[in-house]
């Protein structure tokens, strides 16, 4: 696999990733497991926002030491597009965890725990499926058509599906969950089960993670195509990946009080699935320069979201 990627940038990579998580979990233990406000969320957004363009421009750096103004301007514009591309994804994530824990009650308190789960989760399944899809991507080439149709396909679906509010009592895994495991209904602090043995009750919290575990699953099999479609460095997809997801439990409490407000971004992610698939289907015969790809991005997102603003959810609903 042809990577930027030497022992230098993993290691500083890892070393910077494992930092920026301890810093996370310690403030968020020194400051108990509290609601978070709107303030708070949105100062921790913006400092992993910047530590990403901080990485990015760290990058550039060195590549333009040792490699030059070409590979790092290249290189640049592939991990901004790739970040770009999965943090609008990672909305989509979020407005499924708001759905979950409205869903089952989950207490203010307890949503904290339950976000550094599933993040330290996605980190851990992309690592995995990146990975995977890159030796996968070396060996075979028309595999990026098959990521390609994948894409497309799922933004078509993701279109049919926008406005609409999924069924949990129908989600196959939780009726699975809740007709297979002895089950309590009310939630015992941060425990997960009581009892051992056969005497073992699960509680409500055991059940969420378990479907942000499988949640995590889903897309991160919908996401990692997306950021082949722009670069098959796996050094690129990894660290864009990565840096898009360490900030899940930050925006999560941005978005959550305004998800209702951003009900046209699922028919904006859908295009940008489209517009990715097509652009992998499309890469032996039109070659899209990427500062045209990340401009397109940027437009889509863009626009959905200043849409919904501008239209809100009941004047698109009484028309």
């Amino acid at each position: 696999m042809d990577s930027i990627g030497n022992g230098w940038l993993w290691g500083g990579f890892t070393l910077l990733v494992a930092l920026a998580l301890w810093v996370d979990l310690a403030l968020m233990r020194r400051g108990g497991l509290h609601k978070v406000g709107f303030r708070e969320a949105l100062y921790w957004s913006l400092g992993w926002v910047g530590l990403a363009l901080a990485f990015n421009a760290g990058l550039w750096w060195y590549l333009h030491e040792t490699a030059g103004q070409a590979v790092a301007s290249r290189v640049g514009l592939e991990f901004l597009t790739g970040y770009l591309v999965e943090k609008a994804l990672a909305v989509d994530n979020i407005f499924v965890f708001l759905m979950l824990f409205t869903y089952f009650g989950v207490p203010e308190q307890q949503r904290q725990r339950v976000l550094v789960i599933g993040v330290l989760g996605a980190i851990v399944l992309r690592a995995i499926l990146i990975f995977i899809g890159a030796a996968l991507v070396a060996r075979f080439h028309w595999v990026l058509y098959l990521f390609g149709a994948f894409l497309l396909l799922t933004g078509i679906k993701m279109w049919l599906a926008a406005g609409q509010t999924p069924d949990l009592e129908r989600n196959p895994l939780l009726r699975w969950l809740t007709a297979h495991l002895p089950l309590i209904r009310r939630y015992q602090g941060s425990a997960l089960w009581i009892g051992r043995g056969r005497r073992r009750r699960y509680t409500p919290l055991f059940v969420v993670l378990a479907m942000i575990a499988i949640t995590d699953v889903i897309f991160a099999v919908d996401s990692i195509p997306a950021i082949f479609a722009i670069t098959t460095d796996p050094f690129i997809v990894l660290t864009s990946n990565v840096f898009a997801v360490l900030g899940l439990r930050a925006m999560f409490f941005l978005l959550a009080g305004m998800a209702e407000r951003f009900h046209l971004l699922s028919y904006g992610l859908a295009l940008v699935l489209a517009f990715i698939g097509g652009k992998m289907l499309l890469i032996d015969v039109v070659r899209i320069p990427l500062p045209l790809a990340l401009g397109t991005v940027a437009a889509i997102i863009g626009a959905s979201v200043a849409l919904s603003l501008l239209r809100p959810p009941h004047a698109a609903g009484g028309k």
